[in-house]
Order: C-alpha cells, then structure tokens, then sequence
C-alpha cells in the first residue's frame, strides 16, 4: 500500500527548478470549482491555433486544496509529475474592453474546475492547480497540438460553438480569433452548466455581443431552481443542449438556420452531449441510444470532419 511521503524543503526546491519552466501570473476566481488560471511559459507563449491544447503538470510534492484530502504516494511517486492535457482558452477582451486576438497574448490561458472525486483513486492534478498562487511554478508542455481547430472555415461560413462547462474554453479562443479577422458568418456560441455562476466568461461575452451584430452568446443550465423546481414561477426543467437544438430554440435564438452547406458547428465537452459513433467493420456508424448532437447534426444533412475526409461536424471530447 502506498504511504504518505515526505521531501525536505531543499528536495522541493531542486525538483522545482528541475521540472518547471512556466509561472502563474494570474488567477480569476469564478467560484470556489472554477478558475481562470493565466500562466506564462519561460520561453513566453508557444503559437497555438484556437482549438489547440497543451500539457499542465505539478509535482506530487506540491501541496493540495484544502478541501480535496491526500493522495497517499510512495517516495519514488512523489518525485514524478501529474500532468493533464488543457485546451488553451483566451481572455477575448484586453484591459480596456476592446477584442484581443489570441496571437497578441503574451500567457496562456486555462479554464480549470476542481475534481474533488475521480472515483477508484484521488484526483491528482486539479487539487494542486487549485492551491497555487500568483508567482507559483509549474510544468507547461513545450509544444501545442490538437486538430479541433478552424483550419477548413471561410469568411463567410456560420459556425455554432456548442460546450459544456469548461469545453467552453477552444471556443472563447476561436470566436475571438474569428471576430478579430473580421469573419462575415454569423457566430454562435451555447454552453450549458449546472448553475449560472459556472459562466466564468459570460462577461466578456456579452460584450463581445455588444460589439459585434454577428455574433451570438446562448446559455442553459440544469441545476437551477427553475430546472429542478416545478412550483418555480419560471420552471423549464433540465435544459440540456441536445434537446434544445432539437426543439429549435438554439436556431430561433441564435438568428440562423443551421445549414449545412454554409455551417460549421463545434462540440466540446460531455461525451453524453457529443454523441460520438462507434465505426462498425461495415463502416456503418453505431450510435448510442440517446444519441447526441453529432447524430441530430448528421440527420439534418451534416458531415463528421474525419483524417483525410473534410466535414462541417467538429468534436473534442473532454473526458
């Protein structure tokens, strides 16, 4: 069984300045499971295309949340790093509230919720995340990679961005992108969370809309009083994105009709949302039995953006 390790301040120290070559620069609070963290790469910041993701990695001799119990580690364990793949985010708007293009950031961003149960074993990474400060050190892979990018998008082409939580964050860098380029589509971007104060960049969305007539900013939860509470003055139940699009409302509050031939839609986040085919030998694809937006997309006309087989159905999966 593992046991509870322990490093003098020294072996920290060494393992520090041998492991990390990035600093946490900022950090917004959004709720007690939610951060902005903004981290600047020794090397300043790598060129990324929106969409993209790197590697963030801690040591397991860094400290944790408060509230997130140890995760017990032999010694040899402990002079490792966990690590986990993000997609890199963008603030959209500089300090004076004017759009920020992705390439004029000189950090990285990341949209990081806490895991306080990762089922069979202790979440290693978020907890650590959550404990750092201003000033902290930390792992950043030294390349970007990824293909959940715009690479096949024309200017006047529409594209829906449709995320769950933190699946959010590709998109804010992409519509920001987009936006900065001057793109004459329409833009759409829905997320769905479980509560209205998980919209860490409802903010600057709402500017964003301010600013520019093509573009769009749709929110849905579904653990509200109104989603849970059927004596709520204003109760609609669950709001889930799948059942959203498939009633309409995404199109009738998006302002567009979702067509194929000129529409690009992007879906990140829950599996369950996504809905992603199993292959059959027979090429056939296999849904699950509650589909998801991949399948409605696909009745509507749509094709699966594959390796060697361009579509306008684009998917990163968060887990």
């Amino acid at each position: 069984m593992a046991t509870v390790a322990i490093l003098s301040e020294n072996e920290v120290e060494q393992l520090r300045l041998k492991n990390y070559n990035a600093q946490l620069e900022e950090v917004t609070i959004v709720n007690d499971d939610l951060r902005i963290l903004r981290v600047r790469a020794d090397g300043g910041a790598p060129f990324f295309e929106p969409g993209q993701y790197t590697i963030l990695g801690l040591g397991f001799w860094e400290p944790r949340h408060e509230d997130i119990p140890d995760d017990p580690h032999t010694q040899a364990e402990l002079h490792k790093l966990c690590k986990r793949a993000y997609s890199m985010s963008s603030p959209m708007l500089d300090d004076q509230g004017f759009l920020l293009p992705p390439t004029e950031c000189h950090f990285l961003e990341f949209y990081v919720v806490l895991i306080r149960d990762a089922g069979d074993h202790a979440p290693a990474l978020t907890p650590r995340l959550f404990a750092l400060e201003p000033g902290d050190r930390l792992f950043v892979g030294p390349k970007v990679t990824g293909h959940y990018t715009l690479h096949n998008v024309k200017p006047d082409d529409n594209c829906v961005f449709v995320s769950t939580g933190t699946g959010e964050a590709p998109h804010n860098a992409m519509v920001a992108q987009l936006l900065s380029n001057g793109h004459q589509g329409q833009l759409v971007s829905v997320t769905c969370t479980r509560f209205r104060h998980d919209l860490g960049y409802q903010q600057q969305h709402h500017q964003l809309e301010k600013q520019h007539e093509n573009y769009r900013y749709l929110t849905l939860t579904t653990r509200e009083e109104e989603n849970l509470d059927p004596s709520a003055p204003n109760y609609v139940g669950k709001q889930y994105i799948q059942d959203y699009f498939k009633s309409g409302g995404l199109e009738r509050d998006g302002g567009l009709v979702l067509d194929p031939e000129h529409t690009h839609v992007f879906l990140c986040g829950n599996p369950a949302m996504i809905g992603a085919p199993k292959r059959l030998a027979s090429g056939e694809l296999q849904f699950s039995e509650n589909g998801g937006m991949i399948k409605q997309l696909i009745e509507r006309g749509f094709q699966l953006d594959l390796p060697h087989n361009e579509g306008n159905i684009h998917w990163e999966k968060y887990w």
